[in-house]
C-alpha cells in the first residue's frame, strides 16, 4: 500500500506542476481535466502525508526509548502509544480512500419517481418523496430542475422526473433506487385503517454526450400537449415532446418547458441517461459473480425502505437501520441514512478486497 501511495503522491505533484504551466492554463478543457484529477487525489495525498508524519513520530519515540535519556523516556512512551493508535486509524482511512471509486459519483442525476401499488395514495406519496428529495438537494447546495410531471386530481404524482445538478450528486442519491413502501392512514379513508402503498424510484447518472451516440433514424419524435389534472400545468400548445428509442423501446416524455426545443433537449438528456444505465446494467450482470453489496444492486424492483407514519419511523431494509424522526426525514434530513448506506457499502468493499 505504501508504494502505491508514493506513486499517487508523485502523480499528484506532477499534475499540480502542470496546472501552473501557461500551456495548460490556456487550454480550458485540459485544465478542467487536470483540476478534476487533482481534486480526486488530494484527500488521499493529505491522508498519506498525515500517515508519514505519524510514522516519523513513532521512529523518533523509539529512538528516545533506546537512548540513555531517562527524563524523556516517559514522554516518549506516551507519544509512542498515542501515535500507534493514530497510525492504525489513518491506515484504515487510507484503505477506504484507496477503494475503487464509482466513476459516476461526481455526476448529476436524473431521478424518476412513479406511483406503484395503492392508486391515489401511492401517487400522493410520490409527491411527498419528490418534495423530500428536492429539500435534501437544497441543503447540499444542488440545483433541481423538473423534466416531466403527470399529476392527479388530488395533487399526487403518477410520475415525476427531475434533474439534480451538482458535484457529487450521484454519490448522495444512488442508493435511493428501488421500491419505497409507505404505511399510513390515507386522508380519503374514513374508517382510519392503515394502508400500505408503494412508490418506485430510479436514480440515473447523467450521461455525457461523448459516451452515448444515438442514431437519429432510431428515434420516433412526436409533439403533444402537456398532460395533467388541469390548471397551470396544462399547456394550450403542443410544446411537450415524446421520444421513443426504437431499438430499446425506451420512451421519454418531457413537458415542463413551454419551448419545444428545450423539452427536446431535456428529453434527449434523459434518453441518453437511460440508455447509459441500460448498458451499465448489462455490464453489472456480466460481472455478477463479483461482490453484491448489502445495500443492494439499485434494481428498481427491490424493496429498500418503509415509511411508517403511525410509528413515526423510517426503516431501511438493506442495512437494518431504523430512524424515529419520520417528519424531519421527509423534510429532507437524509444525511444520517445516506451516510450509513455509504459506510455499509464501503465496509462490503473492504471485506471483498480482503477475502
Amino acid at each position: 500500500m505504501i508504494e502505491k501511495l508514493k506513486l499517487i503522491e508523485k502523480k499528484y505533484n506532477e499534475i499540480n506542476e502542470k496546472l501552473m504551466s501557461p500551456e495548460v492554463m490556456n487550454d480550458l478543457e485540459l485544465y478542467k481535466k487536470l483540476m478534476k484529477e487533482s481534486k480526486m487525489l488530494s484527500p488521499i495525498v493529505e491522508k498519506y502525508l498525515e500517515y508519514s508524519a505519524c510514522d516519523r513520530l513513532i521512529v523518533e519515540a523509539k529512538e528516545i526509548l533506546a537512548s540513555s535519556d531517562s527524563e524523556l523516556k516517559e514522554l516518549a512512551e506516551a507519544e509512542l502509544e498515542e501515535s500507534k493508535e493514530k497510525l492504525l486509524q489513518i491506515n484504515d482511512d487510507l484503505r477506504v480512500l484507496l477503494l475503487p471509486k464509482d466513476p459516476n459519483d461526481d455526476r448529476n442525476v436524473i431521478i424518476e419517481i412513479r406511483g406503484g401499488a395503492g392508486g391515489e395514495e401511492a401517487a400522493l406519496f410520490a409527491s411527498v418523496l419528490y418534495r423530500m428529495y428536492s429539500m435534501y438537494a437544497e441543503t447540499k447546495g444542488y440545483k433541481t430542475e423538473l423534466n416531466y410531471l403527470n399529476e392527479t386530481e388530488l395533487g399526487g404524482f403518477k410520475e415525476v422526473s427531475f434533474m439534480v445538478e451538482g458535484f457529487g450528486a450521484y454519490s448522495r442519491f444512488k442508493f435511493e433506487s428501488g421500491v419505497h413502501r409507505v404505511q399510513r392512514v390515507p386522508e380519503t379513508e374514513a374508517s382510519g385503517r392503515i394502508h400500505t402503498s408503494t412508490v418506485t424510484v430510479a436514480v440515473l447518472p447523467e450521461a455525457d454526450d461523448v459516451e452515448i451516440e444515438i442514431n437519429t433514424e432510431d428515434l420516433e419524435i412526436t409533439r403533444h400537449r402537456s398532460a395533467g389534472a388541469g390548471g397551470q400545468h396544462v399547456n394550450k400548445t403542443e410544446s411537450a415532446i415524446r421520444i421513443i428509442h426504437i431499438p430499446t423501446g425506451i420512451e421519454v416524455d418531457c413537458q415542463d418547458e413551454r419551448s419545444q426545443n428545450k423539452n427536446k433537449d431535456k428529453a434527449m438528456k434523459i434518453l441518453k441517461s437511460r440508455i447509459y444505465e441500460l448498458e451499465r446494467a448489462k455490464v453489472d450482470k456480466a460481472l455478477s459473480t463479483e461482490r453484491k453489496s448489502q445495500v443492494g444492486t439499485g434494481d428498481r424492483s427491490e424493496r429498500i425502505r418503509t415509511y411508517n407514519y403511525p410509528q413515526g419511523r423510517v426503516s431501511d431494509h438493506r442495512i437494518g437501520l431504523t430512524l424515529y424522526y419520520l417528519e424531519n426525514f421527509l423534510n429532507g434530513k437524509l444525511d444520517e441514512m445516506i451516510d450509513a448506506l455509504i459506510t455499509a457499502d464501503r465496509a462490503e468493499q473492504l471485506k471483498a478486497n480482503t477475502d
